[in-house]
Parts: structure tokens; sequence; C-alpha cells
């Protein structure tokens, strides 16, 4: 017989929570005729026997296709603990950016593992993870925490059927009504980054608004743009590096910087941007000397953004301290990543022209031919775009600086000492 029952002393309810009670479950055991000789297919533990039933059936029917590869047993009765902690560490590392990483190395160690990690993989059922993101939410979780994850667990759970460690994904067939997000909050206009930046020169703030709200650079590329990677003589600059995702507490000198997520680009300095660059040289050299004076260190990293010691900024307080700054700038929330949504829709809204957007932002030429619609292969867009000069990059930047400063006065050396006292300015750090 195929479906047989059997006693067990802790059975497991509909949603795979052990009940401390003795029970029946039933157990499915096929024998079927493979390619390569006779093979038995089981799967144990079915909480009734319609259940039971309705798998042995589906199983019969999936087994008769010669090119069905069954599930492997052993590796299905793995703890979701145990595959999610191996899976992250493989998958993670090969195929996601370190932050990414770590949040899923998160969510699984504080919103997965306490509730079902000890539940066999081949046993999770999408009713067990719908009341899993139904105790998340009660315990206070927000709607968005727990779509979270629920992305990690889709993404997980399919690769388990990748591998045929189970047979489908549960996460998929799940239930849970998360809401709709808020939107993302609306990108700045040009009217909105003028007057961001009126409020911030001379401050701790301004390079890091003029290469994240006027370049799109990302918060660890501008965090990690080094002098030594921009040419005040030729007026470029490089993004080849950025700020590593984990740095040590309290770090002083970063002895080696990350690779970017896109392949380095070089990048113009306009006419607009030239004197906050050099105003910034300027007033690092001026910070490095006087310490020195005064005998306290200086920690020489040759950052162009970095504190008053040359020790890098921490990523994390310089998104938490952005949501102060715009409050007291009574200027509308976004993201400090929305700085760079901000520069692609204001460059794109005044020239139309997508693909040296993309460039100027970083983004691939496979992405960037598929939102084109060009094709998605790589070698049509390259055909199509072979190149895209410095001079058009230049073209594209100062068409947008310009509508920022239309009528463009260089920064003054008086300028840090007037908006310096301004309480926005102050970083808590």
């Amino acid at each position: 017989m195929a479906v047989s029952s059997r006693q067990v002393q802790n059975k497991r309810d509909g949603n795979g929570v052990l009940t401390g009670k003795p029970g029946t479950v039933y157990d499915v055991n096929i024998k079927y005729n493979a390619p390569d000789g006779r093979k038995s297919y089981m799967k144990r533990g079915f909480a009734t026997k319609k259940e039971a039933t309705q798998h042995e059936a589906e199983m019969k029917t999936k087994l008769q296709n010669a090119a069905y590869m069954p599930t492997m047993s052993a590796q299905g009765k793995q703890t979701v603990k145990d595959y999610l902690e191996g899976w992250i560490e493989v998958h993670g590392k090969s195929n996601l950016r370190p932050s990414t990483a770590e949040g899923y190395r998160n969510n699984i160690k504080n919103h997965i593992v306490p509730y079902i990690g000890n539940v066999h993989l081949n046993q999770v059922t999408p009713a067990m993870l719908d009341n899993l993101f139904q105790q998340l939410l009660d315990k206070g979780l927000s709607d968005s925490s727990v779509r979270y994850v629920q992305r990690v667990l889709s993404v997980a759970f399919e690769h388990a059927r990748k591998y045929h460690y189970v047979e489908t994904n549960p996460a998929r067939d799940t239930i849970t009504k998360l809401g709709k997000q808020g939107k993302t909050p609306a990108p700045y206009t040009v009217e909105q980054v003028q007057q961001l930046v009126g409020n911030i020169i001379g401050t701790e703030w301004e390079m890091m608004v003029v290469l994240g709200g006027l370049y799109g650079l990302r918060r660890n590329e501008m965090l990690g743009l080094r002098w030594q990677n921009v040419d005040m003589e030729k007026g470029t600059f490089a993004i080849t590096e950025q700020l590593p995702f984990k740095m040590p507490v309290n770090a002083t000198i970063i002895e080696e910087m990350a690779p970017t997520k896109s392949s380095g680009r070089a990048l113009p300095i306009t006419d607009v941007t030239r004197p906050y660059f050099e105003h910034q040289l300027a007033l690092q050299r001026e910070q490095k000397k006087l310490l020195s004076m005064a005998g306290q260190p200086y920690y020489d990293n040759n950052l162009v953004v970095a504190k008053a010691n040359g020790v890098p900024f921490r990523p994390d307080r310089i998104s938490n301290n952005w949501g102060r700054l715009l409050r007291e700038l009574e200027l509308p929330h976004i993201r400090f990543h929305d700085l760079r949504h901000t520069a692609a829709t204001n460059m794109h809204q005044l020239t139309g022209d997508f693909y040296t957007v993309g460039e100027i932002l970083g983004h691939t030429l496979k992405g960037i031919g598929m939102t084109l619609g060009i094709s998605t292969s790589l070698d049509a867009v390259t055909t199509r775009y072979v190149d895209v000069r410095l001079d058009r990059k230049k073209e594209v930047l100062d068409t947008y600086h310009k509508a920022v400063f239309p009528q463009k006065e260089p920064p003054t050396k008086e300028s840090p000492a007037k908006k310096g006292k301004n309480k926005s300015s102050e970083m808590e750090l």
C-alpha cells in the first residue's frame, strides 16, 4: 500500500508545529520504474490521510514522466535552520552583494529560525509560513519587514526546489496579504535640490550632496572616492572602488577599498561642480595643517569625503542623520539613496538621454538595453552604443547642473564660517 499510517508520540498540527501530543501520521511510499532501474519514493509525516492520498496521486503522475527527477530525500530531511544557514553562506558569497547577504542572514537568524528552524525542509507548508508571518506581525514587525522575510524564504525555497530538495516552493503559495507599501518618496525637483544645496554649503554634507544629488553616486561610492582617482587637471574623476561594507568599529585607516557594484566609470567635473572639488581639497589641506600644529592626529585616507581628521564616515550614521537634517530644513523626507534617484530623474527629464544617464550612474549595458527595449543581448546593445564618450556625459551633466545653478558662483572662503553655525549642518558622529 502506497499510503501507510503510524503512531508518533509528538504529532505536528496542520502548520507543522509540534503539539506535544501523540497521534497518527501518514507516510507515502511509491515504487516506480526509472530509466536506470526500479526505485522508490517516500515522504513521511502527513497530518491527515487526505493530504497523504493527494500527494500520492500527484507523485504517481509525476513519476510516470521519465524526465522527472524526484527530490533527494536525505536533503529534504535536513532542518530549515541547517539548510538556510548553509545556503546563505554559499549563495550569499557568490550571488549577493555583501549588504544584501547580511540582511538575509539577519532575517534568517532573528525571524525565521526561532519559529520554524527545527522543522524538516520537506515538511514546510504554505500554511506554516502564513502562520509565521502572522506571528511576526503580532510581534510588531512592519509589513515591509515581514515582506522581506517572505522574500528570503521565497528565494531560498526556490533554490531548494531547483536542487530537488523539495517538491514545491511553499513560499509561493502563501495567502498572507501584507498590504501595499507606501510609495517610494518622489525624488527632489530641481528647485528642491537648489533649496537643499543652499542650506548645506560649507557643512559636512556639502560634498556628499554634490556627489549624490548632482552625479548620482551610491553612498559607499562617494564615501570611498579618493583623491588619487580625481584628476583636477583633466577635469575627471573615476569610480573604481568604494568603502568596504563592513568596517571595524572605530576604524581610522582603511587598508583596502572594496570593488564597486558596476565596472569603473569616468565622470567629468563640470564647471558648476569644479569649485566644490577645489574648495574641498583646500579645506582638507587646511584641516590637516591645523591639526598637525595642534599636535592632533590626522588619519590620511586620501578620501574626498571624510571627517575633519580624515577618518571615514560610517555609512549607517550618514543615513540615520540624513532624516534629521531634512526635518530641520523642512524638506520632504527622502532616503539618502534617493539623492541618486533625484540625479537620475532630473538628468533624464532634462535631456531624454536615458542611456547616457545609465552610464553616468553605472548601470549595466544589459539593464539599459532591456529598459530601452533594444534587446536583452549584450552584443546587440554594444553594437548600437559602442561607447558613451566623456563629452556626452559632460553634456548631460552640464544640462542638469546648470539647471540647478543657472548663475552659479564659486563658493567663497567665507561660506563655511557663515554656514557653520547652521544647526542643520551638525551631524551626530
